[in-house]
């Protein structure tokens, strides 16, 4: 049988901590390369717009291929719960400002995986909240 572990007390911190690290890294291009810390080498996965990448490497070079010169992450709220294995599942809502374009709705979850002494983010999961409706 597999050890459990025990809820992280400080999840809640944590969560709203790596969210707010996260965004400042991903809105100043110069930190932007930094994310890559937050990822593993081949045991991150990334939704992004329902594209599919594994890997910090990957995830890395979808990052580098979006067009816009500016952004801005406005942080609506932030969501967390503690996993059963000391992760943390994290839901952010906000608004996402790209160059001169109107805000747009977004939501992104992510899952912290627990690692030596620190953790790191397992699934990024984002999507614009953009309707196509006829």
């Amino acid at each position: 049988m597999a050890s459990v572990m025990a809820f992280n007390p400080q999840y809640e911190a944590i969560g709203k901590a790596f969210a707010q690290q996260y965004y400042a890294l991903f809105d100043n291009a110069m930190q932007r390369p930094n994310l890559a810390s937050f990822y593993h080498d081949t045991e991150s996965l990334m939704s992004f717009e329902g594209l599919q990448c594994q890997g910090k490497l990957k995830i890395m070079e979808k990052f580098n291929s979006l067009t816009f010169q500016k952004i801005a992450h406005i942080i609506t709220s932030v969501d967390c719960q503690p996993m059963f294995d000391g992760g943390i599942l994290i839901n952010v809502l906000g608004q996402l400002k790209t160059d001169d374009d109107p805000p747009h709705t977004y939501s992104q979850t992510f899952v912290l995986k627990p690692t030596t002494g620190s953790f790191y983010c397992q699934h990024d999961i984002f999507r614009l909240g953009i309707h196509n409706s006829l």
